[in-house]
C-alpha cells in the first residue's frame, strides 16, 4: 500500500486514516457503512472504501453479508488481548483477585478507564446461585459505560476535576437499570462522596439485580490506574452488608495490589488518576 504524507515530518496520513476508521467503532456502534465513515472522517467515498477494503483484507475489519456494513475483525481483538496480557498491572493483581474471589465466593473484576467507558482487564467468576443473572456475558476486554458501573464511578471520581468535567460533558446518560443515575448533577454528587470515602457502590444502576462495590488501585506515583469490584446478586447480600462487610476486604485487596505496584500512602497527599 502506498503511503501518503501528512506534511508533518515523521507521520503517515495512511496510518492516521486507518486508525481513525477503527476508532469509529464502539460498543453502541458495531456496524458502520462506507458512506458513514466517509462522512464522519471527511473522506470521499472511494477513498474510504479503499482504506476499509485494505483493513478488511488484513483482518482488522469484517463485512457483514446481510447489511454490507463492517464490524471489527479478529485482528483487532488479538491486539486488544495482547495489550491486556502484557500489562504489569494485570500480572500483579491476578493472584490478589483470585484470593478475593475464593475468600468471598463472589465474582471479582478489575477495569481501567478508556474515555467514557471502562475496559475489563481481569475477571474471576464465582459459581453460586443467581450468578448467571448478573454475569451480563462479561469477559476480559468487555466495555461498559463508566457512569453506571461501580468501577467506572471510582475511576471518574479520582480524575483531575477539569478532565472529569470534560468527560462528563460527553456522556450520553441513559437508564440501564432500575436505579441508574441519569443526570450529570446526580453523578457529580455521587463522585464527590466516592472521592471522600474511597469506595463506590452500584445498586442496580447497570442492570436489575446487580449490586457491586468498587475501590481504587494506586500506582507508585499516587495515580488511580485501575479499579476493582466485587459483584453480587441483590438476593445474596444487602446494600449495607455489601459496604460494611465486603468493603473493607476490598480495600485491603486494593491496598495489597497498590503496594506491590510501588504505592506508598502519605496522609494528606492528593490522589488523582492519569
Amino acid at each position: 500500500m502506498s503511503e501518503d504524507v501528512t506534511g508533518r515530518p515523521g507521520t503517515s496520513q495512511s496510518l492516521e486514516r486507518g486508525l481513525a476508521i477503527l476508532s469509529c467503532f464502539s460498543t453502541e456502534r458495531r456496524l458502520i457503512g462506507v458512506s458513514e465513515v466517509a462522512s464522519e472522517l471527511g473522506l470521499t467515498r472511494s477513498t474510504a472504501h479503499r482504506y476499509i477494503a485494505t483493513l478488511a483484507r488484513l483482518g482488522y475489519l469484517h463485512q457483514d453479508p446481510a447489511t454490507r456494513k463492517y464490524n471489527l475483525g479478529p485482528r483487532v481483538l488479538d491486539l486488544g488481548f495482547t495489550a491486556i496480557n502484557s500489562m504489569e498491572l494485570r500480572d500483579v493483581a491476578a493472584p490478589h483477585l483470585r484470593r478475593l474471589c475464593d475468600e468471598t465466593g463472589n465474582t471479582v473484576n478489575m477495569a481501567i478507564l478508556d474515555d467514557v467507558d471502562i475496559v475489563y482487564v481481569e475477571r474471576f467468576r464465582a459459581s453460586r446461585r443467581h450468578q448467571n443473572e448478573i454475569d451480563l456475558d462479561l469477559h476480559v476486554g468487555s466495555r461498559l459505560p463508566a457512569y453506571c458501573t461501580s468501577m467506572g464511578k471510582v475511576l471518574l471520581a479520582f480524575l483531575p476535576h477539569a478532565e472529569r468535567d470534560e468527560l462528563l460533558d460527553r456522556i450520553t446518560f441513559a437508564r440501564r437499570g432500575p436505579n441508574t443515575l441519569t443526570s450529570k448533577t446526580a453523578l457529580l454528587a455521587d463522585l464527590r462522596r466516592i472521592r471522600e470515602t474511597g469506595i463506590a457502590v452500584n445498586n442496580e444502576e447497570l442492570a436489575y439485580g446487580l449490586r457491586s462495590v468498587a475501590v481504587p488501585v494506586f500506582s507508585a506515583g499516587g495515580e488511580v490506574v485501575a479499579a476493582l469490584n466485587l459483584a453480587a446478586h441483590r438476593t445474596m447480600v444487602s446494600l449495607d452488608d455489601l459496604i460494611a462487610r465486603l468493603g473493607p476486604i476490598m480495600q485491603r485487596t486494593a491496598a495489597g495490589i497498590s503496594a506491590q505496584l510501588g504505592y506508598r500512602a502519605t496522609p494528606g497527599t492528593p490522589r488523582t488518576t492519569r
